[in-house]
């Protein structure tokens, strides 16, 4: 090579491969889901996924781990993070229990894919402490989680030209969160009685309408 002039450039190992691949267990759930989305009620089916965004003149990656009830449709809990680390989807799991845990069935289960966050030793931890079932999607399919997928969807849809704008991470965070408010309580969905996710879940409840909407 020193002869002929040949210069043979070694990438540099990808720290993110290399931190997921140390997160990674064989510690599979089956798919107690079984696609029954809508058949037990409110704060029994959790969906969780993650999803990205590129944002800023450079193109710049983040993250969003989301959880939503899979019956209410409503966004329970949200992060946002730079970097693929485990944290943020334990933070999201947290902020669940936080805003949410007295609401939760008793038998509720959070459904995911079988991504290495969902197998590592942290996320199982602190769903057994939280008396949370683990439920995941077959290897390669997408429709075992499918209204979760659908959600990320629709949310990249309607925001898509106001991500491309966002100069920094902050605002970036800014419309997701105010993005998730809106969806959350004031877009109203005709499969939810032409009702908004959050006003959906009082009606469950109670099983009075909203006076505004008669």
């Amino acid at each position: 090579m020193r002869k002929f002039g040949l210069n043979c450039p070694i990438r540099k190992p990808n720290p993110y491969k290399r931190m997921l691949k140390s997160m990674e267990t064989n510690s599979f759930a089956e798919n107690i889901l079984n696609r029954e989305f809508l058949l037990h009620g409110p704060r029994y089916v959790l969906l969780t996924d993650i999803t990205y965004f590129f944002y800023g003149e450079n193109r710049t990656k983040a993250y969003l781990s989301v959880i939503k009830d899979a019956y209410t449709k409503e966004i329970l809990a949200h992060a946002l993070s730079d970097n693929l680390q485990i944290d943020f989807v334990i933070k999201t799991v947290k902020l669940l229990l936080k805003k949410h845990k007295n609401e939760l069935n008793t038998n509720v289960l959070i459904h995911s894919d079988q991504g290495c966050h969902y197998t590592s030793y942290k996320f199982i931890d602190i769903l057994k402490k939280s008396n949370i079932r683990r439920s995941m999607s077959r290897r390669g399919n997408c429709w075992d989680n499918a209204p979760q997928e659908s959600f990320f969807g629709h949310m990249k849809d309607e925001i898509e030209l106001k991500v491309k704008k966002s100069k920094n991470y902050e605002m970036l965070k800014k419309l997701i969160d105010d993005y998730i408010d809106y969806y959350n309580n004031d877009r109203y969905q005709w499969g939810l009685a032409k009702l908004s996710p959050s006003e959906y879940y009082k009606y469950c409840l109670t099983g009075e309408y909203p006076n505004d909407y008669k």
